[in-house]
C-alpha cells in the first residue's frame, strides 16, 4: 500500500477531512478547536472542514517567521533553489490529487484546472532559477567632480516576511506566484488562502515541507479575513503584503498596512475594441475566452466589448454560433467548459447586473438563467453606458456588447472606468494597435488576443482602482527585494 503523504495534514470531522494549519514547522489546529465548512459549489455538498485561526494563531505564525529570517536570508541561493524546485516536482507528482481538490472545492472545469497545475509547477521552476539571478549593480563616483573618491555597490536584500493574501479563483497558482519568488528571494513567507478553497493550498504547505523548507520560512493560515486578516496586516513583523482580491479590500488593506511594502492586484473591467477591419473570427473566439473561461471569475475577464457599428451585426451572429460551443456542467467532465460560480451571493450579483441591463433596454440573446450556483453562458447586446454592467465587475459567464461609431468613442468609453488592469483591440491597423496600446489606461494592453497571464513572463498589475505594482517572473523578486547600497572611500591616492 502507497503511503498517504497528506495524513499528517488532516484528520477526521464528521466523517469529513479536517485540515490542519501550518505553522512554526508544525501541523496544528486552531487554539480554539473552531472549523469551517469548504463546501463543492457544483452540488453544494461538505467536502472538508478547515481551521478557524485564531489572534494567537496568528501571532504566533508571525513569531515563528521573524525568527526564521535571518537564516533563510542567509541560505545560500542555491540551496532555496533546490526547496522552490524540489516543491515543483513533488507538486508535479501529486497532480491528480491537487487537481481533483481544486475542481471539488472550486468548481473549476477540469481542463481549466490541470492548466492551473501545470502553470503553478512551472512558475516554482522559474522562480528556482530566480533565486540565482540576483544581481545588483556598481556606481562610480566619478562622474561627479565631489565623489571621485567613491564607489558605490548597490544589492539587493529580501524584505523580511511576506504576507500573501490570495483569492479563490485560481488558489493554487496566484499563491504560488507570490509565494515563489518570495522565497527565492530570501523572505520568509505567511499565506492566508480564500476561506472558500483553502485545501488545495494546505496540500501545497506540506510539499514545501517535504522539499526542506526551514521552520518557520514558510506558514499556512487558515480563517476568516476579518477574524485574523488585520491583525496580520497591521503587524509590525511583516515586511510586505501581496494581496489579490476585491478593490474594497484593497483599499482597507492600504489604509491601516502603515509602513509596508504592498502590491495589490485588484478588480477590473477589461474592454475588447473590436474594429471594422479586425479578423472576425479571431476576435470572436477570442473575446468568448477572454468573457468565459472559468466562468468570467478572473479580474482579467473581459467584462465589455467596444464593436464598431459597421461589424457589429456580424460579430454578434459570430458570437451565437460560437457561444453553442461552451458548454455548462460537471466540472469533472473533459468538455465541461463552464463550471459554477463560487457562492450564492456571486450568481445574485451577476443576475442583478444582467437584469438591470435588461430593464434600461440590453437585448439579451442567450442565456440570462441560472440554477445552483450554474449561470447560463450570457450574450447582451445594445448595452449603453449608462446601464450598471459596463462599470461594474461582473465575474459571471456574459458577454456584453457596446456598440461604437468608431474607434475614439470606444477609447473613451474604455478610460473612462475607475479599473485599469486589462484591455485588448482587434485590429489590421498597425496604428491604431500601437495608438490603442499607449491611450488605453490600462496596465496591460493585448493586441488581437485576450488578457491572459499564466507564468508570468510579462510584467502583470493594475492602475486606477486595479492596483499598486507589478507581478511577473522577474517583476515580482523585484517587488520582494530592497535596495541596499554600501558606499566605499578609496583611501589610497597614487603618487604623483
Amino acid at each position: 500500500m502507497t503511503k498517504d503523504i497528506f495524513a499528517p495534514i488532516k484528520s477526521k470531522k464528521k466523517g469529513k477531512p479536517l485540515y490542519k494549519m501550518f505553522i512554526d514547522g508544525q501541523w496544528i489546529e486552531a487554539k480554539t478547536k473552531e472549523t469551517f465548512e469548504v463546501s463543492n459549489p457544483a452540488n453544494g455538498k461538505t467536502i472538508a472542514h478547515a481551521q478557524t485561526a485564531t489572534i494567537d494563531d496568528a501571532r504566533k505564525a508571525v513569531k515563528s517567521a521573524f525568527d526564521a529570517r535571518k537564516g533563510l536570508s542567509e541560505m545560500y541561493a542555491v540551496d532555496r533553489a533546490k526547496i522552490l524546485k524540489k516543491a515543483a516536482e513533488l507538486l508535479m507528482e501529486h497532480k491528480d490529487e491537487f487537481v481533483d481538490v481544486i475542481i471539488a472545492e472550486s468548481g473549476k472545469p477540469v481542463s481549466v484546472t490541470e492548466g492551473e497545475v501545470k502553470a503553478a509547477a512551472e512558475r516554482l521552476m522559474y522562480s528556482s532559477e530566480e533565486c540565482k539571478d540576483i544581481y545588483g549593480e556598481e556606481i562610480r563616483g566619478d562622474m561627479s567632480p565631489h565623489k571621485t573618491d567613491k564607489f558605490a555597490m548597490v544589492i539587493r536584500q529580501p524584505l523580511g516576511t511576506v504576507l500573501a493574501i490570495t483569492p479563490f479563483n485560481y488558489p493554487l497558482h496566484i499563491a504560488i506566484c507570490k509565494i515563489a519568488p518570495a522565497f527565492a528571494a530570501g523572505n520568509t513567507v505567511i499565506c492566508k488562502p480564500a476561506s472558500k478553497n483553502p485545501i488545495c493550498m494546505i496540500m501545497f504547505a506540506r510539499m514545501m515541507e517535504l522539499a526542506g523548507a526551514p521552520k518557520g520560512s514558510f506558514q499556512l493560515i487558515t480563517g476568516g479575513g476579518s477574524g485574523i486578516g488585520d491583525f496580520l496586516v497591521n503587524h509590525p513583523n511583516i515586511s510586505m503584503i501581496s494581496f489579490t482580491g476585491s478593490t474594497s479590500v484593497g483599499k482597507h488593506i492600504a489604509q491601516i498596512c502603515g509602513m509596508k511594502k504592498i502590491h495589490l492586484e485588484l478588480g477590473g473591467k477589461a474592454p475588447a475594441i473590436v474594429l471594422n477591419d479586425c479578423n472576425l473570427d479571431i476576435a470572436v473566439k477570442e473575446c468568448l475566452k477572454g468573457a468565459l473561461t472559468f466562468s468570467g471569475q478572473r479580474c482579467d475577464a473581459i467584462s465589455r466589448i467596444l464593436v464598431e457599428k459597421g461589424i457589429a451585426d456580424d460579430f454578434v451572429k459570430s458570437v451565437l454560433k460560437e457561444i453553442k460551443k461552451w458548454k455548462m456542467g460537471d466540472p469533472k467532465k473533459k468538455d465541461t467548459l463552464i463550471g459554477p460560480l463560487i457562492e450564492k451571493k456571486a450568481i445574485e450579483k451577476v443576475d442583478e447586473l444582467v437584469q438591470d441591463a435588461i430593464h434600461w433596454g440590453a437585448k439579451l440573446l442567450s442565456g440570462g438563467r441560472y440554477e445552483g450556483l450554474f449561470y447560463e453562458p450570457t450574450v447582451l447586446d445594445r448595452v449603453t453606458p449608462k446601464m450598471r454592467i459596463a462599470w461594474e465587475e461582473t465575474f459571471g459567464p456574459v458577454v456584453t456588447i457596446i456598440r461604437v461609431d468608431n474607434y475614439e468613442e470606444a477609447i473613451k468609453i474604455a478610460n473612462e472606468s475607475d479599473y485599469g488592469l486589462d484591455a485588448c483591440i482587434f485590429t489590421t491597423d498597425i496604428d491604431k494597435a500601437m495608438d490603442a496600446g499607449m491611450r488605453l489606461e490600462d496596465g496591460t494592453v493585448s493586441i488581437n488576443a485576450s488578457p491572459s497571464h499564466g507564468l508570468g513572463l510579462f510584467p502583470f498589475g493594475g492602475d486606477k482602482d486595479s492596483g499598486i505594482g507589478r507581478e511577473g517572473i522577474r517583476h515580482s523578486l523585484l517587488e520582494m527585494t530592497k535596495v541596499h547600497t554600501v558606499i566605499f572611500r578609496k583611501t589610497y591616492k597614487p603618487e604623483k
